[in-house]
C-alpha cells in the first residue's frame, strides 16, 4: 500500500478537486493525508470553524491525518490585504520556509505521491498558485517520488459556463477566467472515475457549510445539489483529473498510482 499526501490551499478545496480520489484511495487501503496551507481565515477575527469543517470532511472521505500549515487566507480578487497581526498570508509566504514545513510532513509519512496544483493555480487564485510553488519545492526537499497536479478540463468549464448563463444561473467561472483556467483536455494525464464515491464527496462537501451561504442564488443551487441522491450527484460529478508534469500527453490513466 502507498501513502498519498494531498496539499490544498483552503478547507473545502480537498473536496472540490480531489474528494472522490481521496475516498477511493482510502477505500483501497492506501494511507491518505490532507495538508491545508491556510486555515481559511482572511481576518484574525473570523471564526475558526473552517478547520473543524475540514476535519469533518476528512472523516467522511476516510482521510487518516489532517494538518494545517497555519497561514492566513490571501483572499481572491484584485485587493491583496496586508498580513493580519501575527500571521502571514499564504500568497506572501516565503516559498522555502513553507516548503520545509510541508517537506517535514512528506518525510514523516514517507509519502509515495503528492497531490498539488498546476502553475496557474487552476483559476489564478494567489493561494492556489502558491500551492504549486510550495508543493513542487517540498517534493524536492523530501525526495517524494511523484507529484500529480489536480485540475479540470478547461473545455468542460467553458461549456458549463455557457449552460449556466443560458439557465440564468451563476457560472462556475467568468468567461475570461474559464478560457485560461486549469488545463486543456489533451494535456490531462489521469482521469479518475469517482462515481462510486459520490455519497462521500457530496457529504464531505456539505460539511463545509460555511462556504455555501444561505440567501444567494448560488447558495440555493448548492443546497439543491447537496440534496441530490448519490447516484444523481455522481452522474453530475463522475470524474476527477490530474496532470503528471513528468509524463507526455497521451491516453489518460485511470488510477493516481499508475
Amino acid at each position: 500500500m502507498a501513502t498519498v499526501v494531498a496539499f490544498h490551499a483552503h478547507p473545502d478545496d480537498e473536496v472540490i478537486l480531489t474528494g472522490g480520489t481521496l475516498a477511493r484511495a482510502a477505500a483501497d487501503g492506501h494511507r491518505v493525508v490532507v495538508v491545508a496551507a491556510t486555515d481559511g481565515r482572511v481576518h484574525n477575527a473570523d471564526d475558526g470553524f473552517r478547520l473543524d469543517e475540514l476535519r469533518s470532511s476528512a472523516r467522511i472521505l476516510g482521510v487518516h491525518r489532517v494538518e494545517c500549515l497555519g497561514y492566513a487566507d490571501s483572499g481572491y480578487g484584485p485587493q491583496f490585504y496586508p498580513d493580519p497581526p501575527g500571521r502571514i498570508r499564504f500568497g506572501r509566504a516565503d516559498v522555502e520556509d513553507a516548503a520545509q514545513r510541508l517537506a517535514a510532513i512528506l518525510a514523516e509519512e514517507d509519502a509515495d505521491l503528492l497531490l498539488s496544483y498546476q502553475p496557474n493555480g487552476g483559476y489564478g487564485h494567489r493561494d492556489h498558485v502558491q500551492v504549486h510553488h510550495v508543493g513542487k519545492r517540498a517534493a524536492e526537499f523530501a525526495a517524494t517520488p511523484r507529484v500529480l497536479e489536480a485540475t479540470m478540463p478547461r473545455e468542460l468549464l467553458v461549456r458549463a459556463g455557457r449552460l449556466a448563463r443560458l439557465l440564468r444561473l451563476p457560472p462556475p467561472y467568468e468567461p475570461d477566467v474559464a478560457r485560461t483556467a486549469y488545463a486543456p483536455r489533451a494535456s490531462i494525464t489521469h482521469r479518475i472515475d469517482v462515481f462510486g464515491f459520490a455519497r462521500q464527496k457530496r457529504d464531505a462537501f456539505a460539511a463545509h457549510r460555511s462556504q455555501i451561504g444561505e440567501s444567494t442564488v448560488g447558495a440555493r443551487m448548492y443546497d439543491v445539489l447537496l440534496r441530490l441522491p448519490p447516484q444523481a450527484f455522481g452522474l453530475l460529478f463522475p470524474r476527477e483529473w490530474f496532470v503528471d508534469p513528468a509524463l507526455p500527453p497521451g491516453a489518460a490513466r485511470r488510477d493516481i498510482f499508475d
